[in-house]
C-alpha cells in the first residue's frame, strides 16, 4: 500500500542551507489543547519525511513525550541550562525543526527571556526562523493574550489556532473583533481550526499512548499490529487529515524545510 511504502521511507538528512526552523506550541491560558496541536505537527512532519525534534516544557513529568518519545525531550525553559539547549544547539543539530511545547503559563515568560537571550535579533537577522502557534480556547477571554503576543511576532510567522478539540462552542471572528486585536499591528494572523474530535475516538488515542497517526494507522507504540476500533480509527484520520490540510495551505513544509525537502 502507499502509505506503507512512505512509512517505510527513511527521513532524509535536511540539506546543509536549511535555516533551523523553530516552532512554539503555546498560550498563556490552560486547558486549551497546546499539547494535542504539537502531536499533529510531530504527525505532519512525520508524514512529510522531515527530520524534526520537540520539546516537551512540562517538566519533569511530560505529556509530548508520552506520545512521541523518540524525538522529545522533557526540558525546564525557566533554566539557563535547559534553555542553551534547545537555543544553542540550533545550528549544530543535523535536525533543523524544533518544536517546543510550552505549557500553560509560561509563554510570556519564554517569549521575554528569548528577547532576553537576543534569539529574536538572530531570527530579524536570518539566523533563525520562528513560527508561534498561538492557542486559543472556546472563549473571547483567551482573546486578550493577542495583544501580549504581536510585539514577538514581528519577522515571525504567527498563526492563531482555534482548538475546538475540548468544546464544541466556539467564539467566531468579525471584522470588529478582528481590527480590535490586530490594528496596532501591520501585520495579520494565519488561523488554523482544529475541529471537533469524537470523545471516545480522542480518549482511545489517549489510553492507547501513541500519535494520532499511529493509532489511525493500527499501530502500537512498538510499530505491531494493534486492536483499535475501526470506527474510531476512521474518525482519527479524518480529523488529523482536515488539520494536516490547513498545514499545506499555510505553506508549513516550504516555511519549515526552505524547500530543501519534498514529500
Amino acid at each position: 500500500m502507499a502509505k506503507e511504502a512512505k512509512e517505510a521511507k527513511k527521513p532524509e538528512k535536511p540539506s546543509s542551507k536549511q535555516k533551523p526552523a523553530v516552532i512554539i506550541v503555546g498560550a498563556d491560558k490552560g486547558g486549551v489543547g497546546k499539547t494535542t496541536v504539537a502531536r499533529t505537527m510531530l504527525d505532519y512532519f512525520a508524514g512529510k519525511n522531515v527530520l524534526t525534534r520537540a520539546f516537551d516544557t512540562e517538566s519533569p513529568r511530560g505529556t509530548l513525550k508520552r506520545f512521541h518519545p523518540r524525538v522529545t525531550e522533557v526540558v525546564d525553559l525557566t533554566q539557563v541550562a535547559d534553555q542553551m539547549k534547545v537555543l544553542d544547539t540550533l545550528h549544530s543539530s543535523e535536525v533543523k525543526v524544533s518544536i517546543i511545547d510550552v505549557r500553560a503559563g509560561l509563554l510570556s515568560r519564554t517569549l521575554k527571556d528569548m528577547t532576553d537571550i537576543g534569539f529574536f535579533d538572530a531570527v530579524k537577522n536570518g539566523e533563525f526562523k520562528f513560527a508561534l502557534f498561538h492557542v486559543l480556547g472556546p472563549s473571547v477571554a483567551s482573546l486578550s493574550e493577542i495583544d501580549d503576543m504581536l510585539p514577538y511576532t514581528e519577522n515571525a510567522e504567527y498563526y492563531v489556532v482555534k482548538n475546538h478539540i475540548n468544546d464544541t462552542n466556539f467564539f467566531e471572528w468579525d471584522q470588529e473583533t478582528y481590527n480590535r486585536y490586530f490594528k496596532k499591528s501591520r501585520r495579520t494572523a494565519n488561523e488554523i481550526t482544529v475541529p471537533k474530535l469524537n470523545e471516545m475516538a480522542y480518549e482511545q488515542v489517549e489510553l492507547a499512548g501513541v500519535p494520532f497517526v499511529s493509532f489511525g494507522q493500527n499501530k502500537t507504540a512498538k510499530n505491531q499490529r494493534a486492536d483499535y476500533s475501526l470506527v474510531l480509527r476512521g474518525y482519527v484520520r479524518t480529523w488529523e487529515k482536515a488539520i494536516h490540510e490547513q498545514y499545506d495551505d499555510a505553506g508549513m513544509m516550504e516555511w519549515a524545510t526552505d524547500g530543501a525537502q519534498s514529500s
